[in-house]
């Protein structure tokens, strides 16, 4: 899951994030930026325009998309769906990142094919660990083995 950059050779992580909260996209950004996995991001304001930038044409496709829940236009539920109908998209692994720890949600979005389930985490040193966590997990290996025991990530 991690694609080469021509420049350095060194190994990059093309991440997306959807979310509505600036506060919330400035705080992940900063605990990427923290992270020594090197990675590309791509903050986006809604799901909206997730799914605008997902069907650009010649998009370089990101490897882990972490998805808000509740958003306007189109949130999180709508996204999953979509992105796992399109054929050309199918192969993104997502990771569910939200506020909410409401039982509901996290099985209609595992039945509904995401990957993981991140709570967002109410402090930095917490989230940093939990998107470092999420970066290093082997996708293909992960989803190879989806089950609800790996799915929600508790830290």
């Amino acid at each position: 899951m991690k694609i080469q950059s021509a420049q350095t050779g060194a190994q990059i992580l093309n991440i997306a994030l959807a979310d509505d909260d600036e506060d919330d996209r400035q705080f992940f950004q900063d605990a990427i930026e923290d992270i020594s996995i090197k990675t590309k991001l791509s903050l986006l304001n809604d799901g909206q325009e997730l799914m605008d930038y997902l069907n650009l044409p010649n998009v370089v496709l990101p490897n882990l998309v972490f998805l808000d829940l509740n958003m306007p236009i189109k949130n999180g539920m709508q996204c999953l769906k979509e992105i796992r109908a399109n054929a050309d998209l199918d192969k993104v692994c997502i990771a569910i990142y939200s506020t909410s720890c409401s039982e509901n949600d996290i099985e209609d979005t595992f039945v509904n094919g995401a990957n993981i389930y991140l709570n967002k985490p109410n402090n930095f040193n917490k989230l940093r660990d939990s998107i470092e966590k999420v970066l290093q997990i082997n996708w293909q290996y992960h989803t190879s083995n989806l089950n609800r025991d790996n799915f929600l990530l508790r830290l």
